[in-house]
Formats: structure tokens, C-alpha cells, sequence
């Protein structure tokens, strides 16, 4: 029996969907209902189930429906973005028996260097020959870097290291493993576009962690890529627990956990005030003892749902002797989403909570409303109005500043991805991402408050000479 007929015999009550997530109703389906599937099967079904990918496989390692050129499988670290790549080659190379043709027959494998794509698409334990059942099994053949099948179909290894490897060859199929953090992604890229050109309809699958890189942007712009996507998260049953709570309590919440855990793809802006660089390098697991803290809040304009963030951002200093000595230390991301009253009382809150010295916000727009909104919940919190007289690239560059010297830390477990998106689309011209920017007027209102505006006041003591 083939490794298609184990479907076949499924549960006639499965949807088409489910069929494609059996493993999912596996799991969940109550004892007797488990034992009724499996007895159902024949011998050689149970022994094909473990190589039928399509009962298993999560919905991003699904190649989806339509007449695509290119497939895009971003994800986490861990996602399953190698296992759907090595079962994609399968599904394109074998047919219904061994020897029979598959759907491709000349395949070419590319990953970051040779060794890369031997050991991690070919070897790995998700590579192509670890998920060949044994009668499908490709044969390695190390002098000419190839896969052959008995069917005659090859996958050919190469290294994007040498795009001009691939001037010459010609293929109907292509996988390409983590291409957002190729050196030469342009040069490579280009070169296998022209090599895909047998077959009726040539196809290529990208699984990547992404990364703002020209060419990914480029890919996911075309009208003929499809993508799916998904967090390491999605595929926690296969990665050891301790692995899942270290990266998380080490990286959820920042940008990086973002792009390297959620498959986030991140924009960067070009003359951007901060960077991804400069970010991971600001953490810290605690702060010293504080001089100062205060809660900084951007009021939303209007409320309700559609309205603009408020952001709110809590931060401390450590303000001992010169001001070109002082740390700063961002505590906490507070902001919400709602009414006047709802981000008033969200940010009385956190100053509760971090039993903040102060409590400032911009009443530009909202004037003294603004402190009449705060008054209504707490008339006796510590507050003061900040008016701005510069736009909102030139007031964040001196904090920018403050953090290119080393001199601000994000608090571990402070939770700051989205504040550090915003941030990186920040420029002296003004804010380049999408909507408002309030979480990062927020925190340029924070240190303003307590590095930049003491710092001006300060006089350094005088030195009588003798």
C-alpha cells in the first residue's frame, strides 16, 4: 500500500482541512476514537502513516492551494521551516511508486555555504533523508554535491556563496533555506531565476526567519508568491521545554524575540535614530538603585477603539554627581489603547506601582484637559505639563544620542518589542512607520524629564585656585 492510502482510510466524518491536520485531530480525538482509526488501518497503511506528511504536517508546512511561482515559509527558530522545505522537495520528486516520475526531476538545493545545506537540508534531522521513507530513500553522491532517486530525479546542492554556480544549470524546482541572511542574496537569487526554467510550471519554496533584507521585500512584492508563516511557538510538541522558556524569558518582547521567534519580518528605516544593533546591545536584567522614576504619558487625541495608542512609559535614573555620569532605565512599556479615563487610570497605575516621583504628559493637543482627565482619577498624583516646541525627530535625537553613549537600558522583562519597532522608524524628518508614534514620544518625554532637562540646569562646581 502506498503512503497516500493511509489518508484514504481516515475517518469519512474528517473535513479536507482536517485531513491535512490529522495529527491535530490525533491528538485532541477521545481514546476509543484513536483506536478506531488506527485499527481501521492495514498493515502497510501503519507503517506508511509515519511518512505521510500531509496527516502530520502543521498548516504553514502545507504548500497552499494556487498557481504560484514562489513560496515563502517564514517562521520562528524551531517552526518547522526545514521539514516543510525537505517534504516539498518529496512531494515534487516522487511519484506513485519508486521508480515512477514525479512532478520534478531536476531540483537544486541552495543553502548559505555548502556545508550549510549538506548538513542541514540534506543530513539534518529534518533534511530530505531523514524524511524519505526507506523505499524513497535518495542516494547521496558527495564527489558531485547531489541527491538521486530511482526514479532518476536529482537535487543538486549548491552555495549562495557562488551564484555563478548556478550560471549554466537549469531546473523545473528549487528550495532555498534561509536566504534573509544571505551575503550574496541578490547576485544568488538572480542567477537561480534564470535557471528555473524546465517543466511546464517551474516552482521554488524560500523558508526563511525573516530579515529586512531588499531581496525577501522584493520576493514577498511579487504577484506570484505565496506565504505562510508561523512562531517557534507552533511547533513547541517537537522543541525541548527548556528551550522554549529560555529564549522566551531572554528575548519575548523585544524586536529580536520578534523577528526570531515570532517570524516577524521588521522595517528598518534608513537613517533610522536607533537600530536593531544598538538595542539588543541596551538590555540589562536589572537596574541599579534609582534616583528618580516617573511615568511619561502621549495622551490619545480621541478614544475608543479606531483611536491612537496612549503611550505610556515608565523609566529611572540614577542621577549621582555629573550629569554626563547619570544611566537612565526604561521599566516598563504600560500603553494602552482606549478612552481618556481608561489611559488616565493606566497611568496612575504605573505610577502606583513603580511608586513613580512624577507623572508627566504632552498636553499639546489636549491641554489642560489633559491634566483635568487625570485629576478626575487621582487629584492628588504628582504632575506636570510638557509642551513641544520642535517636531518629533529633532526632540528624539538627543535621546538617540543618550543611547548610541550607552547611557539607557531597557529592564529585562519589560516587554519592549513594540516600543523598539517604533523606535527604529524614527528619524530626524519624523516618524516612518505606520499610525502614531506614541510609544516613543512617550519615552522621549521620560528622559527629557529626567537626563536632558536637570542636565541643562546643572552647574559643574567651582574649583577655587589657591
Amino acid at each position: 500500500m502506498l503512503p497516500g492510502d493511509a489518508a484514504a482510510q481516515a475517518p469519512s466524518t474528517l473535513t479536507q482541512h482536517e485531513r491535512k491536520s490529522g495529527a491535530g485531530w490525533l491528538a485532541c480525538a477521545a481514546p476509543q476514537e484513536v483506536d478506531a482509526f488506527l485499527g481501521g488501518l492495514s498493515d502497510n497503511a501503519l507503517a506508511a502513516l509515519p511518512w505521510l506528511f500531509e496527516f502530520w504536517a502543521l498548516p504553514h508546512q502545507l504548500p497552499p492551494e494556487g498557481d504560484w511561482k514562489s513560496w515563502v515559509i517564514m517562521g520562528g527558530r524551531g517552526a518547522g521551516k526545514t521539514r516543510a522545505g525537505s517534504e516539498w522537495v518529496r512531494r515534487m520528486v516522487e511519484g506513485t511508486t519508486a521508480t515512477a516520475l514525479g512532478a520534478a526531476r531536476r531540483v537544486a538545493l541552495i543553502g548559505e555555504t555548502m556545508d550549510q545545506a549538506r548538513e542541514v537540508m540534506i543530513f539534518g534531522e529534518s533534511g530530505i533523508l531523514a524524511c524519505s521513507p526507506p523505499d524513497r530513500r535518495p542516494v547521496w553522491e558527495a564527489t558531485r554535491h547531489r541527491l538521486v532517486w530511482a526514479n532518476g530525479a536529482t537535487a543538486s546542492v549548491y552555495s549562495a556563496h557562488e551564484p555563478e554556480a548556478l550560471r549554466g544549470p537549469q531546473f523545473d524546482a528549487a528550495w532555498v533555506d534561509e536566504l534573509a541572511k544571505w551575503k550574496k542574496a541578490e547576485d544568488t537569487w538572480d542567477m537561480l531565476q534564470f535557471a528555473l526554467r524546465l517543466g511546464s510550471h517551474p516552482q521554488q519554496v524560500i523558508t526563511t526567519t525573516p530579515r529586512n533584507v531588499a531581496v525577501l521585500k522584493r520576493i514577498l512584492g511579487n504577484a506570484s508568491t505565496v506565504t505562510t508563516h508561523a512562531p517557534t511557538d507552533a511547533n513547541r510538541a517537537y522543541l525541548a521545554e527548556s528551550f522554549l522558556a529560555e529564549v522566551e524569558t531572554r528575548y519575548g518582547g523585544t524586536r529580536l524575540g520578534r523577528q526570531e521567534l515570532d517570524g516577524a519580518l521588521l522595517d528598518d528605516v534608513e537613517g533610522a535614530l536607533w537600530t536593531q544593533a544598538m538595542l539588543e546591545g541596551c538590555r540589562v536584567a536589572r537596574p541599579q538603585k534609582l534616583s528618580r522614576i516617573v511615568v511619561a504619558v502621549d495622551p490619545a487625541v480621541t478614544g475608543g477603539k479606531a483611536s491612537d495608542e496612549c503611550g505610556i512609559i515608565v523609566a529611572g535614573v540614577v542621577a549621582e554627581g555629573d550629569p554626563s555620569q547619570w544611566r537612565a532605565y526604561v521599566l516598563q512599556d504600560a500603553t494602552v489603547r482606549g478612552g481618556p479615563t481608561d489611559w488616565a487610570r493606566a497611568a496612575i497605575a504605573a505610577v502606583d506601582r513603580h511608586r513613580a516621583e512624577r507623572l508627566v504628559a504632552e498636553v499639546n493637543q489636549g491641554g489642560d484637559l489633559v491634566e483635568s482627565v487625570i485629576r478626575q482619577v487621582d487629584p492628588l498624583v504628582p504632575f506636570r505639563g510638557l509642551r513641544a516646541g520642535r517636531g518629533k525627530g529633532l526632540r528624539a535625537e538627543p535621546v538617540a544620542a543618550l543611547y548610541e553613549q550607552g547611557r539607557i537600558k531597557h529592564v529585562a522583562g519589560g516587554r519592549f518589542g513594540a516600543l523598539e519597532d517604533q523606535m527604529c522608524q524614527m528619524t530626524v524628518r519624523g516618524f516612518e512607520g505606520q499610525g502614531s508614534p506614541d510609544r516613543v514620544d512617550a519615552l522621549v518625554w521620560a528622559i527629557h524629564e529626567l537626563m536632558i532637562e536637570p542636565a541643562q540646569g546643572w552647574r559643574r562646581p567651582q574649583v577655587r585656585m589657591l
